[in-house]
């Protein structure tokens, strides 16, 4: 029949990004202003928590996770660990304190080798209980 198709060449990932961008710009909407609400910041709770049933906030541990292990070239092992420990009081006051990595749960990806191989771990592992009693965990490396 003698018709052809010309298509165009395809677009990188960068062109289709651009034009997925400032394909239909968005409409400026009128926004409210967000009331602001003043907080009280005297490192406490503002209500009572010390009973039985906020045992699930004091259980909430920070381990700020710092190791470093190395031989140097003397052959002697060098260690760094600065490790600390957040928690919360009776009444929600926040505390760190020094800990050390021998401290930090199992449930942590931190492992240490045996012997002085080279290894550096940092991490925020946080560890809690919660109103059952049930253990959970989470844990970023950076």
């Amino acid at each position: 029949m003698g018709v052809s198709l010309n298509d165009p060449s395809p677009m990188s990932p960068m062109e289709r990004l651009y034009d997925i961008t400032f394909r239909d710009p968005p409409e400026p909407q009128e926004s409210t202003p967000i009331p602001l609400v003043r907080v009280q910041a005297d490192e406490q709770a503002d209500i009572d928590i010390s009973g039985d049933a906020f045992d699930f906030v004091r259980s909430i541990r920070v381990y700020h996770i710092q190791y470093r292990q190395h031989e140097n070239r003397d052959g002697d092992c060098n260690r760094s660990d600065s490790t600390r420990l957040g928690s919360y009081g009776v009444q929600g006051d926040y505390r760190w304190t020094r800990s050390t990595v021998g401290q930090v749960p199992a449930a942590s990806g931190l492992s240490i080798p045996n012997g002085c191989g080279s290894y550096y771990y940092r991490s925020v592992f946080v560890d809690w209980r919660d109103h059952a009693g049930k253990y959970g965990s989470e844990e970023v490396r950076y």
